[in-house]
């Protein structure tokens, strides 16, 4: 298959998702409106169309391995591109997000959001951010699920590097629930910008949870640990050497 071919693939492929978007988000509106299990659906449909069509149209099987939580957890996960979101989203029974608020004002995917119970962060703002998503968990928590957030506070590229922000270690104390650290080699064949999609099997997986009482400043070292060792041996598994990139840089 020439990278033609598969530039081209790609482009149908991300065009008929953002039309799937728009199409589930009209239909399911009503009942997403009058219910939160109906937008949870919405969403759930949306997320296992686009894995499936990602299949087909441009080469990327998924894979979720470990042991999915249904509990009251925390997710602390590695964030490559779109597709872990997915991913993550369509393998936990109550997922919401922790997400920037920019998001919340997009049409379809802002609305959806809010009805899920998502928690917006104000990412400029640092310290008050971090006191108001507290806030905001705690009140959002009065229904069960399981809270997702990205330690490192956006996408990053495969071999990048960016530290580890303080928000997942306040949640951790805050909560005092488990923290399942989720790792994932997505980012090689769904980069987090560009159109190319590469063909391949993209892998999230769930390890084991990090039991709540655990020192800030150790939780926060042993989930980066895990995390970092566990999605670069699933990027090894597609044959990237992050060493070898970091030679190369």
């Amino acid at each position: 298959m020439t990278l033609g071919f598969q530039y081209l693939r790609s482009l149908l492929y991300i065009f008929q998702i953002y039309v799937a978007m728009l199409v589930l988000g009209i239909v399911f509106a009503p009942y997403a409106l009058l219910s939160k299990n109906g937008a949870r659906q919405a969403c759930k449909t949306y997320a296992r169309w686009a894995i499936w069509s990602a299949r087909w149209m441009v080469g990327i099987r998924s894979e979720v391995r470990g042991t999915v939580p249904t509990g009251e957890v925390i997710i602390a996960a590695k964030h490559q591109s779109f597709l872990d979101i997915l991913i993550i989203f369509n393998a936990l029974p109550q997922a919401k997000f922790i997400m920037k608020r920019e998001l919340m004002w997009t049409p379809i995917i802002g609305v959806y959001a809010k009805r899920l119970g998502c928690i917006p962060v104000d990412r400029g703002k640092r310290g008050a951010a971090i006191t108001q998503m507290v806030q905001d968990v705690a009140r959002e928590f009065s229904e069960p699920g399981q809270l997702v957030i990205y330690p490192q506070g956006t996408r990053v590229a495969p071999g990048a590097q960016k530290s580890y922000k303080v928000g997942s270690g306040v949640l951790y104390v805050g909560l005092k629930q488990p923290c399942v650290p989720v790792a994932t080699n997505v980012g090689l064949l769904w980069p987090r910008s560009g159109i190319l999609r590469k063909p391949g099997l993209g892998t999230v997986e769930f390890l084991d949870p990090i039991p709540p009482g655990e020192p800030r400043d150790v939780f926060m070292t042993e989930l980066e640990t895990r995390i970092e060792a566990r999605s670069d041996a699933l990027m090894a598994e597609l044959g990237f050497d992050k060493d070898e990139l970091r030679r190369i840089d």
